[in-house]
C-alpha cells in the first residue's frame, strides 16, 4: 500500500507501529532521530511520515519545517505526547496534516493514516483477496471477474475491514464506523451484514469471527 516512515525514538512504540502497519499491508520504515529521518527521506520515496515531536537530536517542529521545504509532497502526521493546545496549533500551522496524542489506539492511528493517504491520492485503490477484487476508485466489487452487487452498508463494512486487515474490530466499533454513532442498532446488525458479505463473496474463511468480540479480515 504505502511506504510510511516512523520517526520515533521510543523503540518499543516504533516497533509496535511498524508491525501494525505491516499487518495492514503498508511498509513500515523506521528512524529514531531527526538525522536518520532526513537520511531515509533522501534515499527512499516516502508516502507518509509519522513524526514524534520530542526527538533526542532535534526539535520535531524544526524537522517538520525542513521536511515541508525540501519534501513538499510528503505529508506528516505528528504522533506525540505533547497534548497542549499551543503545541497542536503549532504542529498544524507548521504543516502537519494531522496531530495525534499518545497514548492512542492503533485503530485510530490507522484511520487517520488512511484519511491522509486518500487526501494525497497515495492509498491503495484495488484489493485482491483470492478471486475477489475490490476497486475502491470505482466502487466495484467482483468475484471471479463477475460484478457482485453489495448494499451500501455491506460495501462500507467491506471497506472498513480492508482498511483494518488482520486487525480485530469489535461489533460496536464496526457499528460506529459503518452506521455512525447515532445509529441505535446492536451487534446483531453487524452479524447479519457480515454473513451476507461472506455469502456473496465466498469469504467465509477470510472474515474470521472473534468469539464474543467481533470480526477480523485475514489477508
Amino acid at each position: 500500500m504505502a511506504d510510511i516512515l516512523i520517526v520515533e525514538d521510543d523503540r518499543r512504540i516504533n516497533e509496535l507501529i511498524r508491525r501494525t502497519l505491516v499487518m495492514t499491508g503498508h511498509k513500515g520504515l523506521t528512524a529514531f532521530t531527526g538525522r536518520e529521518a532526513l537520511s531515509a527521506l533522501g534515499k527512499k520515496n516516502i508516502d507518509l511520515l509519522l513524526l514524534d515531536i520530542g526527538l533526542p537530536d532535534m526539535d520535531g517542529f524544526i524537522l517538520m519545517k525542513q521536511i515541508s521545504e525540501d519534501y513538499t509532497d510528503v505529508p506528516v502526521i505528528c504522533v506525540t505526547a505533547r497534548d497542549e493546545v499551543p503545541d497542536r496549533v503549532k504542529g498544524l500551522k507548521g504543516g502537519a496534516e494531522d496531530y495525534i496524542v499518545k497514548p492512542f489506539a492503533m485503530e485510530e492511528l490507522l484511520a487517520r493514516i488512511n484519511v491522509v493517504l486518500r487526501r494525497f491520492h497515495k492509498e491503495q485503490n484495488i484489493y485482491h483477496i483470492r478471486d475477489v477484487e475490490v476497486d475502491l476508485a470505482r466502487a466495484v466489487v467482483k468475484k471471479g471477474g463477475i460484478p457482485v452487487e453489495l448494499t451500501n452498508r455491506e460495501y462500507e463494512l467491506l471497506k472498513i475491514l480492508l482498511a483494518n486487515q488482520n486487525i480485530a474490530l469489535s461489533r460496536e466499533r464496526l457499528l460506529d464506523l459503518a452506521w455512525g454513532r447515532d445509529f441505535y442498532g446492536d451487534g446483531r446488525t453487524v452479524d447479519v451484514h457480515i454473513q451476507r458479505i461472506r455469502k456473496k463473496l465466498g469469504m467465509e474463511q477470510d472474515i474470521k469471527t472473534i468469539f464474543k468480540y467481533g470480526y477480523r479480515l485475514e489477508i
